[in-house]
């Protein structure tokens, strides 16, 4: 526990670290992979580049000195983020070094202000937090191990089937090297995938959401390959996966992980997604489809046309068996088979006015998924379209953010 004086301190540079973050968190990462470039076997460099992962680490930091004297009121984002680092493999030897490298960071930014009692408290404070992570994690190892058929850290698996979704989706079904029994998962959880790639200095792990219903015997991931543009190059890995990655082929896989999962069944659900978004939604859509669908089940689903979109058939099969189901595709750009097959139900963009015409139960729990700008376009479009805030559940591809209410909404 932290004494009164060093809650009061930590508190007291919470508008520092709102003004500070992002330079202490791109400072911090920079120092910790010069002196330990090991941790880019485990790090995603495509979120180093980008940027999301140092201001995700800054509004982490801004979150655990805003609510230090309860560190409960952020137990979700705890819990969030343990769940990525025990599918990473992220031990409690690399706390001391993450550790002493945010010190060295708020150090270097701050300068001055750096002062002595404030390193102090720092260092008591994140001996604390740290502390939380390494007993949460624990605790999340623990349990992957000892599920039937589970595991704690990476496991060899075998690539059974590989099957091209769409023109930018393909799925790999993965079964385990030792024919073993694999741990079942919830329906919106995803796993790691652990890859050398030829020519590349280190390791590349990444997380997929898994695809299909837990009540198999494989795992299933649908990847979409990242195109480059002028801004970024291909996506290594989606690429890697796509051109390399053969049936016969082995793979380094985590136990699942994540808490973006189906719950409140007992109430109406939508399941909205956009692009690859659909992955977790098809799986809970699956899920709910296998174990019995007691209340409304409104499927919508966004892409540019129905070329890239993924599960199509399969969605449109539940749909049309289960009078509980609705399925609903907005095509942005739909191709000239898109509207003579008539698939879509909207063309453009999904907007509150459309949602209020589909989901007219305003109690339905909503499970969201999508690109960045998508899912702030939809969090918003919910609640002007009468949703409740509490009732709208999403999960980002990559390092956590938040999403934001607009004046307008």
């Amino acid at each position: 526990m932290l004494d009164t004086k060093t809650i009061e301190i930590i508190k007291s540079t919470v508008p520092v670290l709102e003004k500070h973050g992002e330079d202490i968190t791109k400072t911090f990462y920079k120092l910790m992979f010069t002196n330990h470039p090991e941790l880019l076997n485990i790090f995603n460099h495509a979120n180093q580049k980008q940027g999301r992962q140092q201001k995700a680490l800054a509004n982490s930091v801004y979150a655990a000195a805003k609510y230090i004297d309860n560190l409960e009121a952020i137990i979700p984002v705890v819990t969030q983020i343990a769940h990525k680092h025990r599918s990473l493999g992220i031990k409690p030897e690399h706390y001391p070094i993450v550790g002493e490298h945010l010190i060295l960071a708020i150090k270097e930014v701050l300068k001055e202000a750096a002062t002595e009692e404030i390193i102090d408290a720092w260092v008591k404070a994140y001996g604390v937090i740290a502390d939380a992570f390494i007993g949460l994690e624990k605790s999340l190892y623990e349990d992957a191990a000892h599920k039937p058929g589970g595991w704690d850290d990476f496991r060899t698996f075998t690539v059974a089937k590989k099957v091209k979704e769409s023109d930018v989706i393909t799925s790999f079904y993965f079964t385990p090297a030792d024919e073993g029994n694999i741990s079942g998962y919830l329906p919106g959880q995803y796993i790691s995938v652990k890859l050398t790639i030829p020519g590349e200095e280190y390791t590349h792990i990444r997380q997929y959401s898994l695809s299909d219903s837990p009540e198999k015997s494989y795992y299933r991931i649908s990847v979409k390959k990242e195109e480059g543009n002028s801004e970024k190059p291909d996506g290594k890995v989606s690429s890697y996966l796509h051109n390399d990655l053969n049936e016969g082929d082995c793979i380094e896989i985590s136990a699942p992980a994540g808490e973006f999962v189906l719950k409140n069944v007992d109430k109406p659900v939508v399941l909205l997604s956009g692009g690859v978004g659909i992955t977790p939604m098809h799986s809970m859509l699956r899920h709910l489809d296998a174990t019995g669908i007691n209340h409304e089940t409104i499927f919508v689903h966004a892409a540019l046309n129905g070329n890239v979109q993924a599960f199509t058939n399969e969605i449109q099969e539940i749909a049309k068996n289960n009078p509980l189901v609705k399925s609903y595709f907005c095509y942005e750009n739909p191709t000239d088979k898109d509207k003579t097959e008539k698939v879509y139900s909207k063309e453009g963009y999904i907007t509150s006015e459309w949602l209020k015409t589909i989901v007219s139960n305003k109690e339905s729990m909503v499970y969201m998924c999508g690109p960045v700008p998508f899912m702030q376009a939809m969090y918003e479009a919910l609640l002007d379209a009468g949703i409740k805030k509490e009732n709208i559940r999403y999960e980002f591809f990559g390092p956590s953010m938040q999403l934001k209410e607009t004046q307008s909404v």
